[in-house]
C-alpha cells in the first residue's frame, strides 16, 4: 500500500509547513552531523534483547507479512525489553536498518491480532519517516525553538498518531484488534478478569465527546486530559472507527475528504485553534490573550520584551504595543473577562490560559508575579488550578 494512501491530511500538511522552517532544518542537519557519535543499534544490542526469527517464529511471521502490506523494504530488527508497562517505539532508522523496539509485557499479553496493530503502528511511524521531524530536539531541554512553532509541533505529533494508527489498522486487519489493543494500552489490563468489549468501549468515546460538549459550554471542572501531548485512547479509538470505514479500508466507504474533516474535527478538541479563526469566540479569546499578556509583561514593574515579541508572534505582526501602559489594560480587563465568561467555553479558556503561561516563559523563566497574573486569570475564568500548573509544565518543555 502507497505511503499516502494511509498518511492523515492534517499530518502531512504540517509536515510540508515545518519541513520548511529554518529552525526545523537547523534541528534536522545538527542530527545528521552529530549522528555518527550515537549508535542506536549498539546500544540496542547492549540494553535489550535481539528478537531473532527463530526465537519467535509468530512474531516474525507478522513483522514480514506488515512489511509486505506496508510496503516497507529496509531491512528489520526487533528488540524486547524487560518492563510491566505495555510500550512499544520505532527507534530512528541507522545505516539503511530500522528497529522496532517492544516491552516484555507486551510481547507477552498482546493477542495475535492486537500485536499486529501495535507492530503496524510502528513500522507506520517508518514509513511516513516520522523521525524527520526532530521533535524531541526542538522541544525537549534546553532547546529555544520560537513558540510560533511549538504548537505546530505538538498538533503535528498527535496527527503522526493518527497515521500510524491507520498503518496498525491495515496490519490488524480491521477495528478489532486495534480496539482491544488501545483498550490494553489505555488500562494496562490484559482482558482476564475484565472482558474486554469492543461496543463498551465505542460508547465510551461516545460519553466522552458528549462529556466534551457539555463541559465547553458551562463552568465544570476542566480535567488537565485535554493537553495532553498526545492523542489518548478515546479519540484514537474514535478515529480508528472513522477510518476502517471509510474508502481508505473499505469500497464505498466515507469518502478520503469527509474522513479527514471528521478527523480534523477530532483533533480540535485538543488543541482549537483560536489565533486566526474569525469568530466572536475567538475575537474574545484573543482580546483577553492580549491583556494577559500585557499584565505577565509588566508584572516585575518593567517591560519584559520577550514576552511582548512573544504576543506578537502569537497574533501576528503588529498585534503587541509598541509602549505600554497596564493601567488602561488593568481597567478594561474585568468586562473582558465577563465577555470571555459569557461567549467562550471553558474548553477554550483553558486554551488562553496555555498560551498566556508560553508568554510568561518567553524568557525561559516564570516569576511568582506572572505566575499571580496567570493564576488570577485562570481563577476568574473559571479554569481550575491543577490545569494551570499543568500548563506552566507544558510551557516549561518548551525551554
Amino acid at each position: 500500500m502507497a505511503r499516502d494512501d494511509l498518511r492523515a491530511q492534517g499530518e502531512r500538511d504540517l509536515a510540508e509547513r515545518l519541513l520548511k522552517e529554518p529552525e526545523v532544518r537547523q534541528a534536522i542537519e545538527r542530527i545528521e552531523r552529530s549522528a555518527d557519535d550515537f549508535n542506536a543499534r549498539r546500544h540496542l544490542l547492549g540494553s535489550a534483547m535481539r528478537l531473532a526469527p527463530e526465537m519467535a517464529p509468530d512474531v516474525d511471521g507478522m513483522l514480514q507479512a506488515c512489511r509486505t502490506t506496508l510496503g516497507i523494504e529496509l531491512p528489520l530488527e526487533t528488540y524486547v525489553y524487560p518492563s510491566p508497562d505495555f510500550n512499544a517505539a520505532a527507534v530512528r532508522p541507522e545505516r539503511g536498518m530500522m528497529f522496532v523496539l517492544v516491552s516484555s509485557s507486551l510481547l507477552e499479553a498482546f493477542e495475535p491480532d492486537e500485536l499486529r496493530f501495535v507492530l503496524g503502528h510502528e513500522l507506520g511511524h517508518q514509513m511516513f519517516e516520522h523521525h524527520r521531524i526532530p521533535v524531541g530536539a526542538l522541544l525537549g531541554g534546553g532547546s529555544t525553538v520560537d513558540v510560533r512553532l511549538a504548537l505546530p509541533l505538538f498538533a503535528w505529533q498527535r496527527y503522526a498518531e493518527i497515521s500510524a494508527d491507520r498503518a496498525g489498522l491495515v496490519c490488524a486487519g480491521g477495528l478489532d484488534g486495534a480496539a482491544r489493543a488501545l483498550f490494553k494500552l489505555a488500562s494496562g489490563l490484559r482482558g482476564g478478569r475484565v472482558r474486554i468489549l469492543i461496543d463498551k468501549f465505542l460508547s465510551q468515546v461516545g460519553d466522552l465527546r458528549e462529556e466534551a460538549a457539555r463541559e465547553a459550554h458551562t463552568d465544570a471542572p476542566m480535567r488537565r486530559d485535554w493537553f495532553a501531548s498526545h492523542p489518548f485512547s478515546p479519540l484514537r479509538l474514535r478515529a480508528a472507527e472513522l477510518t476502517v470505514n471509510s474508502e481508505i479500508m473499505r469500497p464505498g466507504g466515507t469518502p478520503r475528504a469527509a474522513l479527514e474533516a471528521e478527523i480534523h474535527e477530532l483533533m480540535t478538541l485538543m488543541d482549537p485553534n483560536y489565533l486566526q479563526e474569525r469568530s466572536e469566540v475567538a475575537e474574545a479569546m484573543r482580546r483577553l490573550l492580549f491583556s494577559g499578556s500585557v499584565l505577565i509583561a509588566t508584572a516585575s514593574g518593567k517591560v519584559d520584551e520577550k514576552a511582548l515579541e512573544t504576543l506578537g508572534k502569537l497574533l501576528g505582526p503588529g498585534a503587541a504595543p509598541r509602549t505600554v501602559d497596564p493601567a488602561p489594560v488593568r481597567e478594561h480587563l474585568p468586562e473582558r473577562i465577563a465577555r470571555a465568561n459569557e461567549v467562550v467555553p471553558l474548553l477554550r479558556r483553558a486554551q488562553v490560559i496555555r498560551d498566556l503561561c508560553t508568554v510568561a516563559r518567553a524568557d525561559n523563566h516564570t516569576s511568582a508575579a506572572e505566575m499571580q497574573v496567570i493564576y488570577d486569570l485562570a481563577k476568574a475564568l473559571g479554569v481550575d488550578h491543577s490545569l494551570v500548573q499543568c500548563s506552566v509544565e507544558a510551557a516549561t518543555d518548551l525551554d
